[in-house]
């Protein structure tokens, strides 16, 4: 038998509960200790407002608020908060990834209501945990839901709170009212039945079951009220802050199936599956819509859409480090070596000769060979030597990275890659990381109108530095840096690596070729600058035409003009016809540089 808490401390009837609330889910469990917070100003700077317990995910945290559980008269029931606390990590939503993607299915279920999406799906969880701790562990879930409505100094019940008591009381055979659910309301109660037999048919595989549920909430969200009760349960309201939840860029395959009502389940109500149709006036159906193509063979969020899920989950972040996110995860399935130039002749390690070693030296350099053959008595600094090594060439061709300088248009045609798809910055995230993989450096310069650019501190290896520019966005006039280009290879010299120049533009990229504000001829910078990158220069562009096949085209005019003398003077056009292709082009524009490498 378990050893009686010690009822004069607290805190440590709180750390006696620990072990054997972990022991409730198993003796295996491992988490760190919780966070028992004396006072609610100790909470508050651990994240925890507005409820007496809550999870972390990013360090698999409990974090508790003793002063609250004093106020709520709950601290009789530390061992079952904290189980409850537990079954969080271990069991839903257990990951930061799956309680991002139960945030996003619940999201699809309450269209208007997107933003109760938490506080369901922190409902959901709480109902899958408690009805196991109670029958099957024994814990007194039910007498917690009984003194919090004993607490209530308010005296009003929401629909929800009735609701969600309710469900309880099918669950675990309670009289009608017990816990404060609908007494003589029978469609509640037939609701009440509906969402028990969701949390008992779905508890295997949860995340499907959560559309049901937040389908049977929707009708009674729409004209609930705020209930205290109910934001005191909120745990895993801030759950998710400082974590990395992946894979949230894409729909799931099973996000795009018809949001389904409980009542229309045959697996919640054991009919048979119901004709086609529309629903039945006064249910809560909703039929999600698909995604929009991604254009890469999958369905893909936007980006606005993904933060928000983000943001619901507890993260706190502006919409550029969401675009961060967001793009990094889109370019990472497209991700390849970037190219490498053979150089004529590999150098080895050539032994030359000896020199004395010194005190101060590193002492694995010592030649102690040739130091007991000049000497049996070996006296540091006086008859120590060391081998000295040049350089011969080797047999092996050695390589060396080619560096990437990216140009990406960010004018008022381009849309802004912080709230749609831009294929602009997705194109440069796959061929910059990709050149980062290699051992590259990437320039970034992101571009408008006039005194509209940023960029990247010169050539770096810094996935943020280089995302940060790639997501951001001017929207405003066309007008090409050319003191960017013209200042970054004015002083090259051909002992500085090797450099591949890439536009990602439309028609706007004929601006390069105006004069500077020297007054130097744009036509003149751009060609020193293919000369002295040493690696070539391409342009991607989207255009409405194509450009004519032959180089000196006399009909052309305006930009087909100045493209076709770019296309003559050394530089690859790439055309493409819908932004989307430039992922394609991405993909192929490191395959053509490396494939033959056998990446």
């Amino acid at each position: 038998m378990s050893a009686p808490l010690p009822a004069d401390d607290p805190l440590a009837v709180w750390r006696a509960a620990w072990p054997r609330a972990l022991a409730v889910w198993s003796r295996f469990t491992r988490l760190q200790d919780p966070r028992l917070c004396g006072t609610r100003a100790e909470a508050s700077k651990e994240g925890l407002q507005g409820s007496f317990a809550m999870i972390r995910l990013v360090d698999q945290r409990v974090v508790i608020d003793l002063e609250e559980v004093s106020r709520l008269s709950l601290h009789d029931y530390a061992l079952e908060i904290l189980a409850h606390e537990i079954g969080h990590h271990v069991l839903s939503p257990a990951t930061a990834t799956d309680h991002a993607r139960l945030l996003a299915r619940i999201r699809r279920a309450l269209p208007t209501l997107e933003a109760q999406a938490p506080m369901v799906a922190n409902l959901y969880a709480d109902l899958l945990i408690n009805d196991r701790l109670q029958r099957q562990e024994g814990l007194r879930m039910a007498d917690i839901y009984r003194r919090l409505a004993a607490s209530d100094t308010e005296g009003g019940r929401s629909s929800v709170w009735m609701l969600y008591m309710g469900i309880y009381e099918q669950l675990w055979q309670l009289s009608a009212g017990s816990l404060g659910g609908p007494v003589d309301d029978d469609a509640m109660k037939g609701d009440a039945w509906l969402g028990a037999r969701v949390v008992r048919n779905y508890a295997g595989d949860w995340l499907d079951g959560s559309t049901r549920f937040a389908a049977l909430l929707l009708p009674y969200l729409v004209e609930s009220t705020s209930d205290t009760r109910i934001e005191a349960l909120m745990d895993t309201r801030h759950a998710g802050l400082g974590s990395q939840p992946s894979g949230l860029d894409r729909l799931d395959s099973d996000e795009l199936a018809p949001v389904m009502h409980p009542a229309l389940d045959p697996r919640v109500t054991g009919d048979a599956p119901p004709a086609l149709g529309p629903p039945h006036e006064g249910q809560a159906a909703t039929v999600s819509t698909a995604a929009e193509h991604a254009g890469d063979g999958a369905q893909a969020r936007e980006p606005f859409e993904y933060g928000e899920i983000l943001r619901a989950a507890g993260l706190q972040l502006t919409d550029h480090d969401i675009a961060v996110r967001y793009y990094r995860e889109r370019a990472l399935p497209h991700l390849i070596r970037f190219p490498v130039r053979p150089q004529p002749e590999s150098m080895e390690p050539q032994p030359e000769g000896l020199e004395p070693w010194d005190l101060g030296d590193p002492f694995d350099t010592i030649d102690w060979m040739q130091t007991v053959m000049q000497s049996p008595r070996v006296i540091p600094g006086l008859t120590t030597v060391q081998r000295t090594y040049g350089l011969a060439p080797g047999r092996e061709q050695g390589s060396e990275p080619v560096d990437l300088d990216l140009y990406v248009d960010s004018s008022g045609s381009m849309p802004n890659p912080q709230t749609h798809t831009s294929y602009l910055a997705l194109a440069g995230a796959v061929i910059a990381l990709s050149a980062l993989r290699a051992g590259s450096r990437v320039q970034v310069t992101l571009w408008s109108g006039t005194q509209q650019e940023m960029h990247t501190e010169g050539f770096v290896r810094s996935e943020d530095a280089i995302l940060r520019v790639l997501t951001g966005f001017f929207g405003g006039a066309t007008a090409f840096p050319i003191h960017r280009l013209r200042g970054t290879y004015e002083t090259r010299t051909p002992r500085d690596r090797a450099v591949h120049i890439l536009h990602l533009s439309d028609d706007g990229i004929t601006t390069m070729f105006a004069n500077d504000e020297r007054g130097n001829s744009g036509w003149h910078i751009a060609a020193h600058a293919l000369s002295a990158a040493r690696a070539g220069g391409t342009m991607a562009l989207n255009l409405y035409s194509p450009l004519p096949d032959h180089v000196a085209d006399k009909a052309a005019t305006g930009w087909t003009a100045d493209l076709l003398r770019a296309r003559s003077e050394g530089w690859s056009i790439h055309v493409v016809r819908d932004m989307a292709q430039l992922l394609t082009f991405a993909r192929d524009f490191s395959q053509r540089h490396y494939g033959r490498m056998g990446a």
